[in-house]
């Protein structure tokens, strides 16, 4: 299992996490689907649930909540990009034309984090490690494998993007109209234009899971409520799907090409 074992560098996409109205239908629904193992955590952590695939962080699923008033959150997956400091990258999403949606806070000793939007409205999840660094398997059946950005504005996002992280937007080599994110000079996403997505998209980050048979876990995805919003198909970095879970929210699986 591709384990992960040092520090996520500054930029690099470093854990997912989905707010569901109803949390243990949709740990349910992942460990049917992914082999997720979850449960509840502490009420002092709003009962978010850290899942682990074979006995390593892959995922977090808390429950939705919303300060009185306010409207209930969208369900979808956030993906959060690694800082080694929550507080400067806030400041630099403000200077640089981004909204800050959730301000920088302590998660107890385990990190700091954030919540925040680029000039184009995508919304990402920033995260400082403490005593958790993150996603600690990807690339592997099950895991976190790709994060891709849907923007409007691909001159804009690299502006801001490598303004607050360092990340490089360049050309992919043998793609027409897509880009990688680059950390260092190491592809760790991509970007694609919003307007490949149906009209009325918003711009948005998509979570991509590893699986061994995108045609046959679509199947079981089908059975347990899910939705099919882009039917399996081939591409050049291998076979995959774009689905949402019983909730509504959206993601993405594929079946890599051998490397």
């Amino acid at each position: 299992m591709p384990e992960v074992t040092t520090p996520y560098a500054t930029g690099t996409p470093c854990w997912v996490d989905l707010m569901a109205k109803d949390q243990q239908a949709a740990l349910d629904f992942y460990r049917d689907l992914f082999g997720w193992q979850g449960k509840p955590g502490p009420a002092e952590f709003g009962g978010y649930a850290v899942c682990e695939l074979d006995g390593k962080a892959t995922a977090g699923i808390g429950p939705a909540m919303a300060p009185e008033g306010t409207p209930e959150p969208p369900t979808v997956w956030t993906n959060y990009l690694a800082t080694s400091d929550a507080q400067a990258t806030q400041e630099a999403v403000v200077s640089a034309g981004g909204a800050v949606l959730v301000p920088a806070m302590d998660v107890g000793n385990l990190g700091r984090m954030l919540v925040a939007a680029d000039p184009q409205g995508a919304v990402f999840g920033v995260w400082q490690p403490g005593e958790f660094s993150g996603a600690q398997v990807a690339n592997e059946a099950g895991a976190l494998t790709w994060n891709e950005l849907h923007t409007s504005d691909v001159p804009a996002a690299t502006a801001f993007y490598g303004e607050v992280f360092g990340i490089d937007i360049e050309p992919m080599d043998g793609a027409d109209s897509y880009w990688e994110l680059r950390v260092g000079g190491r592809s760790v996403g991509g970007v694609t234009l919003l307007a490949n997505d149906p009209p009325g998209t918003p711009a948005h980050w998509l979570a991509y899971f590893a699986v061994d048979d995108v045609d046959s876990t679509v199947d079981a995805l089908v059975r347990s409520g899910g939705t099919v919003l882009a039917p399996p198909f081939d591409m050049m970095a291998g076979r995959m799907t774009v689905v949402a879970d019983p909730q509504g929210a959206p993601f993405a699986m594929i079946k890599p090409q051998p490397l």
